[in-house]
């Protein structure tokens, strides 16, 4: 991976990009995925791919992603498929430490108080000796604090090497900073060019943790992959509409997790790094904002999970 600094990462555009079926090639490719380096020191690439609803042939999805360039593989315990995505990860050949592997803590374990049994469970599932990442994936009420302390004493153990959050808003976060030995590093919410987010993802960048972008293609439900305007832009670059979006997201600064449901769309979505939106592409992209959920339940200050 080449490493390069946050502004410099959203502003570089990189050429050839070549296809997924050889190896070397797509090491190549996997390449000029920059890295972002998160406020503890540690590297983060900015494009990976996201398994939520990847269940059953989850370890050949996340195999095949790996073989294509992607080294930033996001799953949760809520998933329901470490197991496989380890797997998928051992099929791949690649060796564990050019990977950055990110989980999430349930909420179910949050309420009832299993949170290091959790923990030592998705590390068996995984089949790691550590994970990169682990998030709070919502922010539970009454149970934010426990649980940081015990990501925490992960992080002392060796067991984890970055912390953060999912779903968080700035009153989450300030509340979490008010008693955090250690710094999150990652706030990874819905975004998407419905859902820009302008509000959280200023405020979260101000106070030195990265943003990252889940849902970033609108989760296939929204219509933002129909949306004309950004079709017109795809024409103009020779892209297509889900390309363009995800290149939205890394010119913003974004770290983005693309879902690896279908190989296809895996193989395109590395490929974003031989062209670059002009500031008035990015501004009418961002004009597309409707603050639309992709489920509307997906509100941190009001969930059903």
């Amino acid at each position: 991976m080449k490493t390069i600094g946050l502004m410099k990462a959203c502003l570089l555009a990189m050429t050839g990009l070549v296809s997924a079926a050889s190896p070397a090639k797509a090491q190549e490719t996997g390449k000029n995925i920059p890295t972002i380096t998160l406020n503890n020191g540690v590297q983060m690439p900015q494009l990976g791919v996201g398994t939520f609803l990847v269940k059953d042939d989850a370890a050949e999805r996340v195999a095949h992603a790996i073989k294509a360039g992607f080294r930033l593989i996001d799953t949760a315990q809520g998933y329901g498929n470490e197991k496989e995505v380890g797997e998928g990860i051992r099929l791949s050949g690649i060796d564990r430490g050019e990977l950055f592997i990110t989980t999430k803590v349930n909420t179910t374990e949050m309420r009832a108080g299993t949170v290091r049994q959790s923990l030592d469970k998705s590390l068996a599932d995984l089949g790691m000796d550590y994970i990169d990442l682990v998030l709070i994936h919502w922010p539970v009420q009454g149970r934010i604090e426990e649980t940081w302390r015990i990501l925490e004493e992960y992080v002392d153990k060796g067991k984890i090497r970055c912390i953060g959050v999912s779903n968080f808003n700035p009153h989450h976060l300030d509340e979490l900073l008010g008693y955090a030995r250690i710094k999150p590093v990652i706030n990874q919410i819905e975004i998407e060019p419905y859902m820009t987010q302008h509000d959280v993802v200023g405020y979260t960048f101000s106070k030195g943790i990265q943003v990252e972008a889940w849902g970033p293609l609108g989760q296939g439900i929204t219509g933002v992959l129909n949306d004309p305007v950004i079709g017109e832009i795809a024409r103009r670059h020779g892209k297509s509409i889900a390309q363009v979006i995800l290149r939205w997201h890394m010119q913003r600064g974004l770290v983005t997790i693309p879902r690896c449901d279908n190989d296809d769309y895996t193989n395109e979505n590395i490929r974003i790094f031989d062209f670059e939106l002009s500031p008035s592409e990015m501004e009418i992209i961002t004009g597309l904002n409707r603050n639309q959920r992709s489920n509307e339940k997906n509100n941190p200050d009001n969930f059903p999970w």
